[in-house]
């Protein structure tokens, strides 16, 4: 990043997919930016905010981290959500994900309100890949974005070749290898192995058609890796999808402090002293 001087002008949006596995990430990169000096906006919603208000406090209390939450209702019930439901690893059914998806659709006319406010556009959005409605609030407002991805670039790869070549299409049984095309060395899987964006879910298709138009009109992509893991992925990747990739992690190595290490996520019901060797 550019001087500390320069930073401290930069104004970022982070808008995670509300479910642990993208929020804990995104969280780590807010603080990652706010460390270069950059103001950051976290969106999120009140359940999903109060998990990690903690974290956020002590950023800004003892590291003087410049980190805003902004909280926007979750209208759950409006959607056939239960109340409450406003994360996506407590969606009771896969049948409701799609009512969770419409739920997260509303989010953007209060973010775009609260845009509106500003006296001078933010510097760059970056969104989860699943909230394919920032394209067009970042379209609208011209600022620019960039899609997170919490995945290594091998996997993304994979996903990608296999998306445009349709290899998987070669082979009758769940268990027949098939190679994966386009990948710096050979990669072999079968159907079984496939994740679940491959699973044939026709209420979801349009939602993920979506998803990948917002990602082609991004001006480029952030990536929870780092160069060495991935073994000239990170290259072909980007030739793939024709935009600059970021690797910017691990991200979780900005958590230095021990109260910082066992303060992510969900509670577990083991003592986290002992998992960390402490007791």
């Amino acid at each position: 990043m550019a001087s500390s001087t320069a930073s401290n002008h930069l104004h970022f949006v982070l808008i995670p997919l509300p479910a642990q596995g993208h929020l804990i990430p995104m969280i780590d990169m807010a603080k990652l930016l706010a460390e270069h000096g950059v103001m950051v906006t976290f969106v999120t919603t009140p359940h999903n905010a109060s998990r990690f208000a903690s974290t956020i406090h002590r950023a800004r209390l003892q590291s003087g981290l410049r980190i805003q939450l902004l909280e926007i209702p979750f209208h759950c019930q409006d959607c056939g959500l239960p109340l409450g439901c406003e994360n996506l690893d407590i969606v009771p059914s896969r049948e409701l994900i799609g009512k969770f998806y419409t739920a997260l659709d509303k989010l953007q006319r209060p973010l775009e309100e609260y845009l509106e406010e500003q006296k001078a556009p933010p510097s760059c959005i970056i969104s989860d890949k699943c909230l394919y409605w920032t394209s067009k609030t970042a379209h609208k407002f011209k600022i620019p974005r960039l899609v997170f991805h919490g995945t290594c670039c091998f996997s993304l790869l994979s996903a990608h070749n296999l998306q445009l070549y349709k290899a998987h299409h070669s082979v009758t049984s769940d268990s027949e290898p098939f190679v994966v095309p386009g990948m710096p060395k050979r990669v072999e899987i079968t159907k079984a192995q496939l994740p679940g964006a491959f699973v044939s879910m026709p209420d979801l298709n349009n939602i993920r058609d979506q998803m990948r138009e917002a990602e082609s009109t991004s001006l480029g992509v952030v990536v929870n890796s780092f160069s060495e893991l991935e073994h000239g992925c990170v290259e072909e990747y980007a030739k793939a999808i024709k935009k600059k990739v970021w690797c910017i992690g691990p991200v979780s190595l900005c958590n230095k402090e021990t109260v910082d290490k066992f303060d992510r996520g969900n509670k577990a019901s083991i003592d986290e002293k002992k998992v960390l060797g402490m007791a």
